[in-house]
């Protein structure tokens, strides 16, 4: 399943304002003519081998394997990537889509710490400005992240907006976008936001699991079901992404439980009684809101989970 003009069945499309248009179609267009350039291809799959340190492992976990019973369990290791997340495998290729598109100055948003890392790292390697937007809340609770940024030459601004997290950090982001677009570039770090974001995120998550597939045939493992955790989507929809047109293996994607399944208690976008179509942020998926379509504050114990949408290709899924 891809983006037909930009929507996955009812979710996705491009709700943003007209000073946005123009970046957005410009990128998109970039997107699809590098995708198909095999010098960029070639230069990114250098970039992945060297300095991301791909591919990673797939290990097989044989205490949780005994412990939880039943399936060989296999884990695949990205937080042995550089800067010990999948997010780099964005942040890397979006970067280098933005070099070549004559971009120079870079922002992304983060609520983790982990895409604002790889970003920085991204913009290290490749010569680029960095910004990076982050609610006040998560710089307090990620202060080993904001330090790593810091130390790659990112600047990285407290957002003391609204709940002060993740939500906000995007309303920021796109706000800064919206008025350096000509030099500047908006990382987005996960499979959502307005077109062709799902698109360009899926495609440079993919690599994961197209690694999974790859190491899996070498080794006989017949797959029978793949769990991801779902916030955004990104390490999620990059590890199903092969799969998804087949009708093996199962594809399970794991919501935020929180403490409870009341407002406020949870992050579960797909299940619940304040879970709905909403369109957020530039594009309809499925989203945490009131009556109003205002966003309902949500709880996980992963400042990466915590965030009160999901990307539109999942919700479709």
């Amino acid at each position: 399943m891809k983006s037909t003009d930009g929507f996955f069945n009812q979710y996705g499309g491009k709700y943003v304002a007209e000073v946005l248009r123009r970046p957005l179609d410009e990128l998109a267009e970039a997107f699809h003519f590098y995708m198909n350039d095999k010098v960029f291809l070639e230069e990114l799959r250098i970039i992945q081998r060297d300095y991301i340190g791909r591919e990673t492992p797939l290990y097989f976990a044989p205490t949780a394997t005994k412990l939880l019973g039943g399936a060989q369990i296999y884990i695949k290791l990205e937080g042995l990537a550089n800067t010990g997340a999948h997010k780099i495998n964005n942040a890397i290729g979006q970067c280098l889509l933005a070099k070549k598109m004559g971009k120079t100055r870079i922002i992304a948003e983060t609520g983790a710490g982990q895409h604002g890392l790889a970003t920085a790292a991204a913009c290290a390697k490749l010569g680029l400005e960095c910004i990076v937007y982050m609610g006040e809340v998560d710089v307090r609770r990620q202060q080993p992240n904001v330090a790593a940024m810091e130390l790659y030459g990112a600047k990285v601004c407290a957002v003391t907006a609204g709940s002060r997290t993740l939500k906000d950090a995007v309303n920021e982001a796109m706000r800064d976008w919206a008025a350096n677009f000509e030099n500047t570039h908006y990382v987005l770090g996960s499979a959502l936001g307005p077109a062709p974001f799902p698109d360009i995120v899926r495609e440079f998550q993919s690599v994961i699991g197209n690694e999974v597939k790859r190491q899996c045939e070498e080794r006989g493992v017949k797959i029978g079901a793949m769990v991801a955790c779902v916030g955004g989507g990104s390490n999620s929809i990059g590890f199903f992404s092969p799969f998804i047109d087949q009708k093996e293996p199962r594809l399970i994607g794991a919501e935020a439980g929180g403490i409870g399944p009341g407002v406020g208690e949870n992050a579960s976008r797909m299940t619940g009684d304040a879970a709905r179509d909403g369109i957020m942020q530039g594009y309809k998926s499925r989203f945490l809101l009131d009556d109003d379509g205002q966003a309902l504050p949500t709880r996980s114990i992963s400042a990466g989970l915590d965030y009160c949408g999901i990307g539109p290709q999942l919700a479709a899924l």
